[in-house]
């Protein structure tokens, strides 16, 4: 792993993340042998919006049971759990953090998804897949870690099959100066690669992929931050929720991205890409 691989991947690690989530679930009234992936909702997916964001990027996939899905960036699995249970399609997980992956890993046995969804330590810039081997991508809230937006859409054509999508939700630069630190993706800049949208697109296009759509979520991710801290401040953390993933600043971190997106600064893109064929490039 690259330094600055190990950076981030440390940013992101708990160091007790699994025993921290059971413990979580107990206070629920949860325990192991009874685990539901609605029981995880309120932690296991780390971008703005949660499971909304989450199924109204699906709803652009045109997923079906035959289908493979890479997830760049799965966190704890979220994402990929959902794919593959609403949907019944494959789903390979890849992030930096060793952490996550175990936890990812653990958590998708224990809600009865492991014959769908797998989850390796891999490197978004370094995809370690064959060409074409799958039907869909998707990068939820990951390429703001990423410093070479043209080599990571390079990569994931490669591993897609013709006319394959790739989905991207990532907080993009909206305005000219800079978001107040730390923020949920990165403590200081050293490992935020926030870019314009027009950046994401340019990379997009290089590498042989058409856009299918494209939409703007300020106001969406607003609102959602409005939510999470006036229920902060009315009851505390819940039992389970992102503060977990966040650490002991994390209210730090939601308020300077919530003052990012009211200031203009940055927002949540949601952007579909699809892979032409190199014929379809040339024409």
């Amino acid at each position: 792993m690259t330094t600055l691989g190990w950076e981030i991947a440390q940013h992101y690690s708990h160091g007790s993340l699994e025993r921290a989530i059971v413990a979580g679930l107990a206070a629920m009234g949860r325990d192991r042998s009874n685990i539901t992936p609605e029981d995880l909702a309120g932690i296991d997916e780390f971008h703005i919006g949660g499971h909304e964001a989450t199924a109204d990027v699906a709803d652009h996939l045109d997923l079906n049971a035959g289908g493979v899905l890479l997830d760049i960036g799965s966190g704890i699995g979220g994402a990929a759990r959902f794919f593959a249970r609403r949907y019944g399609c494959r789903v390979v997980g890849i992030d930096l953090t060793p952490e996550y992956v175990e936890v990812a890993t653990s958590l998708t046995q224990l809600v009865g998804l492991s014959d769908q969804v797998e989850f390796r330590v891999a490197n978004a810039l370094d995809l370690p897949f064959a060409d074409e081997s799958f039907d869909r991508a998707t990068l939820l809230h990951v390429g703001m870690n990423i410093p070479d937006k043209q080599r990571l859409c390079a990569g994931v054509y490669r591993v897609l099959k013709p006319e394959g999508l790739f989905a991207i939700y990532d907080v993009m630069q909206t305005g000219d100066r800079e978001v107040t630190f730390p923020v949920p993706w990165a403590a200081t800049k050293a490992t935020s690669f926030l870019e314009r949208p027009e950046t994401y697109r340019q990379a997009l296009l290089d590498a042989g992929f058409e856009i299918a759509s494209e939409r703007a979520r300020r106001d969406f991710a607003i609102e959602f931050f409005q939510r999470m801290r006036a229920r902060m401040a009315e009851s505390g953390p819940p039992p389970l929720g992102l503060h977990i993933l966040m650490g002991q600043d994390a209210p730090t971190k939601i308020a300077n991205m919530l003052a990012g997106l009211e200031q203009g600064l940055i927002a949540p893109v949601e952007m579909i890409g699809r892979r032409m064929s190199p014929q379809g490039a040339l024409e």
